[in-house]
Parts: structure tokens; sequence; C-alpha cells
């Protein structure tokens, strides 16, 4: 194949990352470089944790080495680029050109694609001097794939042959399947999977010395001629997440498929993967070039990160449960200020995954180990979907325990089985506002979107919607010392960002009950949230600005991202020169790396700060934060997955990396497909 013919396009790419995404297909099988040069460091899970690919390259006899540490020499990386579901490296040595392809078909659209647990490496080769030349590419995958502690002399594996396709398979000899919980911490069980078209110039195996899977491909190359070839890496994970005391597998798997089903589909789907992933790409570029070169780059750096830190499964009903991890942060899954920030991404390309993001944060909800009259911020701790753990009460030595038990992998009981009269919570560390305007705004977001197919769930659900509105309705115009999504920051009472959030929380339930056909509530609602909103609005303006808290000084300010619903459901509770005074500020504060989050630190939070941009009228913030937040991508020193807490003013990582809320930065995006002003 001739390079002409593999029709490459010039395309906007990162060019640099402080960790570059590899393979992304979920939150334990998820392999990182942390370094501009592939071969500077070993490859990583996003932990940080040392998960070794290494590539070999031999050149007519020499070796060469591109990717990982070693003793050979290093090719020279020319290039690097960095897609939404694309990278791609280019190396140069001995008059030999090599280009490798690292991607997972993340298409939203298709959900046994989008949870398949398998991911591909393309190899080009090509002469350089057009003089012929022999090349053997090898790579090694270690057995530190499969154990969290690194455990290697565990380690088994073996070989075999599929129709047409040789595989190759390790894991540990003794297997725990969901053996642990936590944050920071990787998988210990299931198996890593090698695979290959059944050619004579290539094979997988198992090396039982170096307890590692390898592969070996063979190439000749002469004058414009490239030859190219493709590897599978696949991950078994056996059982992904116990689900209410079901251990049950990934999606892909629900109508008891196999992985090695799932190989044969994703040798033989290859070539029109790639295709739809490459147009998928066009059309994401072109609809975010609007907003400029920056947006477009931010976004491809968001997108693999925003997908493959969720689990996608089936309940017992088959309907897709989507559960987030709450990466470097407390391990939480199905964490509700986690899934209001990423939704952004998901209603743009398919907001199914948002309802399946609400379903079990439902499901818990009307359980009496809850109980509450406001929503949970949680439902376990990944990948233990057993009922909510933040703000647990240490009422018994067994949670004091598992409460400091969060890199030691301690799994907590089936907390939704027990009673009410247990006492699980404490009330202080529970997030009553912020969590019951998150549900309550993106259930009605979904019943904009597909009223018909919302119908059962109204129906079901209710209940639930009228219950937490009427605690907003209580408590939401000037919340007292309540944690918020940026409980980091600290604790904050009378916050005026949280108070516009039950605002639009009291709006959306104006929108559930019009969906419901009960149209005089939603007036009564709508009146509440407009009445509300002008209360709020008159006391926390400042000049040119609104403040941080109710009762804080007049030099007080925070990104008021919440107020965005506004202008997507079209309810004209904000003028707008709330909006332009708001954006004209954020201007004003604008730092190298970013607007900082409010007024009392200078770092920020990057999926914020988008949806804050999202608000202005002229257009010129969203171009302008990008370009900071690019900024940041390019010259941050800390080597981690993109994190959404930085400092405006050094760049560096303050806390969290690798976590969904990312998809926050499609905001735009999706208000430029719903927008309502004029």
């Amino acid at each position: 194949m001739d390079r002409e013919t593999m029709g490459r396009k010039k395309r906007v790419a990162v060019r640099r990352l402080p960790a570059v995404p590899l393979i992304t297909c979920d939150p334990y099988f998820s392999i990182w470089s942390g370094s501009d040069r592939l071969f500077e460091t070993d490859t990583m899970h996003w932990t940080g944790r040392r998960k070794r690919i290494t590539g070999i390259a031999e050149i007519d006899g020499t070796r060469y080495r591109f990717m990982g540490t070693g003793q050979a020499v290093p090719m020279e990386q020319t290039q690097m680029e960095v897609t939404a579901v694309f990278t791609r490296y280019y190396f140069e040595a001995a008059g030999v050109e090599l280009t490798v392809t690292f991607w997972t078909p993340l298409l939203l659209d298709d959900l046994d694609v989008l949870s398949r647990p398998c991911s591909y490496l393309d190899m080009e080769v090509g002469s350089l001097d057009r003089e012929r030349h022999q090349v053997e590419v090898r790579w090694e995958f270690s057995g530190e794939l499969c154990c969290n502690r690194g455990q290697t002399e565990k380690i088994g594996g073996g070989s075999y042959e599929l129709d047409k396709i040789q595989t190759a398979w390790l894991g540990l000899r003794e297997q725990n399947p969901l053996g642990h919980s936590g944050d920071s911490i990787t998988i210990d069980w299931g198996y890593l999977y090698l695979a290959v078209e059944e050619k004579a110039d290539r094979e997988v195996f198992y090396c039982q010395e170096r307890r590692c899977l390898c592969a070996v491909f063979h190439f000749y190359t002469e004058k414009d001629r490239y030859a190219d070839a493709s590897l599978v890496a696949a991950y078994d994970d056996i059982a992904s997440v116990c689900y209410f005391g079901r251990m049950l597998p990934g999606y892909w798997a629900r109508d008891g498929k196999s992985i090695h089903t799932a190989i044969e589909e994703a040798i033989r789907e290859r070539s029109a993967l790639k295709t739809r992933c490459e147009i998928f790409e066009q059309e994401l570029e072109e609809e975010t070039g609007r907003f400029g070169e920056a947006y477009t780059k931010i976004c491809h750096a968001a997108y693999r990160q925003s997908i493959a830190a969720h689990k996608l499964i089936a309940d017992e009903k088959g309907n897709a449960v989507f559960i987030s991890k709450e990466c470097h942060s407390n391990g939480c899954a199905a964490t509700v200020d986690v899934t209001y920030p990423s939704a952004p991404l998901f209603l743009v390309y398919n907001p199914e995954l948002v309802r399946a993001m609400l379903r079990p944060v439902l499901h818990f909800a009307k359980m009496p180990a809850w109980g509450y009259d406001f929503a949970p911020h949680d439902v376990g701790r990944y990948p233990y979907v057993t009922g909510q753990v933040y703000g647990l009460q240490a009422y018994r030595r067994a949670a004091q325990d598992l409460n400091g038990g969060e890199e030691t992998g301690f799994v907590y009981p089936m907390l939704y089985q027990m009673p009410q009269s247990a006492g699980l919570y404490q009330l202080e560390n529970q997030m009553p506002v912020e969590e019951s305007g998150n549900l309550l705004i993106l259930a009605a977001q979904l019943a904009r979107w597909d009223p018909q197919g919302e119908k059962d769930s109204l129906k079901e659900n209710l209940p639930l919607y009228e219950k937490w509105v009427k605690y907003l309705l209580q408590y939401g115009s000037d919340p007292g010392e309540q944690l918020c999504t940026d409980d980091f920051a600290g604790h904050m009472a009378h916050n005026v960002n949280l108070s516009i959030k039950a605002v639009m929380g009291i709006e959306a339930c104006s929108i559930l009950m019009e969906a419901a056909g009960r149209n005089e509530e939603a007036a009564c609602y709508h009146e509440k949230a407009a009445g509300m909103a002008k209360e709020v609005y008159g006391r926390a303006y400042a000049a040119g600005h609104t403040k941080l808290t109710f009762d804080g000084s007049e030099e007080g300010w925070s990104l008021k991202y919440n107020a965005v619903w506004d202008l997507v459901f079209g309810s004209g509770l904000w003028e707008p020169e709330f909006y332009a005074n708001e954006s004209a500020f954020y201007r004003k504060k604008c730092n190298p790396y970013g607007v900082p989050l409010d007024s009392r630190e200078d770092y920020t939070k990057s999926d914020w700060m988008m949806w804050a941009a999202a608000m202005d009228g002229e257009g010129r913030n969203v171009e302008m934060l990008a370009q900071r937040i690019l900024n940041f991508l390019e010259n941050s020193p800390d080597r981690v997955p993109f994190s959404d807490w930085y400092q405006t003013m050094s760049g560096r990582q303050q806390g969290f990396q690798n976590r969904t809320v990312q998809g926050g930065i499609f905001m735009p995006l999706f208000l430029g497909r719903n927008d309502t002003r004029d």
C-alpha cells in the first residue's frame, strides 16, 4: 500500500499533552505515556502505576527502540499527534520511517462497540531512502497490566488459534474477580489478550521467561511502498461491576458473548470502524472549528478520557448503565456531581448515556438505606455499585476501618440492603442542594430531548423529583453551610452559585411537570423559579458582577457556571445583562492558564471554565479560555492525564486527573446546538 492510498489528511491535532492516551477502554484498561517522546519513559496506568508496553524495531539487523525504556538506541521521534480517537507517533531510523497509531473506537452512538474491551495498535513502515529494508517490529506487554501490586511471578499464559486469528493471553494464576475497590489502584483479575490476523509475517505468543505477551511483525520496504499491519489488545475482566449484589460483565457481553467473539469482531470490523472514527473526527473538527482551533484541540484532548473513565454494563432488564469512576478523587462510582459536569459530551452525541448514568442513582434513591428528602451523592466505590459511601457515619468499627481503605482495596458491605434505622450517613457531609439540582436538571434535559422515551421514567421517578424540588424551594434561595461539588475549596455558607443551581433545579421540575402533562404545576414551578432568580440576583449583585456569597464582600466573585442551563432551557430567568456582565468580568480576571474558580484561590476547574465561557453571547470567551486551557496542556510540567483542577498562574496540577468531568469541555458545543438566544 502506498502512502497516497492511505488517504491521509491534514487535521487539527494536539502536539503535546502532559500525558498521552494510548489504550483507553475503561478505568482499568487504561494505558498512557507520561513523556513527550514515547521512548523516554515506561508506559503507565492513569494512576501513574507502571504498566509497561515496549516496542523495538530491528532494521536490517540493528535494534532500535521506539516505545518504553531499555538498552536499544532510540529511533528519532519526528512528530506526535493526538485527536479525539487516534494517537499517532512518527519515527525515523536507518532510512526507515515507522508510524504507530493507537486508537480505541469510542463511538458514542454504538454501545456494543463502545463497550467492547478491544483497542488497536496500527503500524506502517516505509523507506525514506528508497532502498529495500528488512524491518521487524516487536511488542512486549508486561504481566503488570493484569495485577495491581506487580506480582508478575504469579502470572501464567498461553496461545491458541481462532478462525484465521492468532491469539495469546496472560493473567494471574489465582483469580479473584472484583476482589478490591478504591481510587488509585489497578485491576487484579482478568486476562490480557493480543490477537492478529493469521499470516506468515506475524505471530503473537506468551513468553514465560519474561512473563509478558509478545507480538512480532516482519516488513519489507522499497521505494515509495508502505507496508502496514495491526494488532488488537483486549482485556477480559470477567466481572466488571458488582451492581446491587450482582456481579455483571461489560455491556458487550450481556448476552453471553465471549472475549473470543469480541476479538473476532474487532479484527473483522477494524477497517469499517477506523473509517467511522475518521468521519466522526472530521465532523467534530468542522463543528468545533467555529469556536477556534484551540477549542477543537481541547475537545480532542478531553474526548477519550471522559468516556473511558466509565464502565458500561446492562442491568437485569437489559438497560444500559453507564458508571463513572471518580478518578483521583475518592474512587466513588456513579457520582452525581461527576455526571453533571461530564454530561455535555454525552448530551451532544448520545443522551441515552446520560439516562444510563442516572439509572443507578435513581434506583438507590428509592431504597430505605437512603431515605432522605434530597438526592444522594454516589452509589458506591468503584467497581462496587452497592450504596453511597460518601459521608458515611462511623457508626460501627467496620465502617471506621473501611473509610480509610481507599488505597488498600477494602470493599464496603452491601450498604443498599441496610434499613433506614441504620443511620448510615452524616448529614453535614451531604450535598443536598447540589445533587438534587443536578439530577433535576439532567432529567429535565432528557425529557426535552425525548419526551416519549422519558415517559416511563417520569412516571416511576416523579415522586422523587417532587420531594427534591420541595427541598430546593425550602433551602435553595440561600443555602446554609452546605457542601457543593467544589467542596475541595472548603465549606461555604450562602453560596450564590449554589442558589443559582437551586433556581435551575426548580425550573427543571417545571419542565418535568409539563412533560408529565401536569401543566398547572409546571406553570407554578416556573413562577417560583422566576421569583427566586430575581431575589438571588438582587442580593448577589455587585458592580459589574455577582458576588461569591450573599453575605460576602463585593470584591468576592465566582464562575456562575450553573446559569448556563437558563440558556439551554430558554427560561429567561436572568436578563441578558447578567450574562454580558459576568462574561466581561471573567475576561478581566483571566490569568495565563485561565480564569480562577473564584476569588479565594488562583486555581481553576477547566470544565466549569468552559461552562462559564459558553454563556458569553459575543462568543469571545470560548475562544479565549480554550486557548488558556490549551496553553496549560502544552506547558504543564505535571505528567498526568488531563487534570481539571490546576493553578492558573503556574500551570501546576492542583489535584485530580483522568476525570470524566472533562466532558464539560463540550458545553459550548452543546449550548451551540440548543442556544435559545437570538
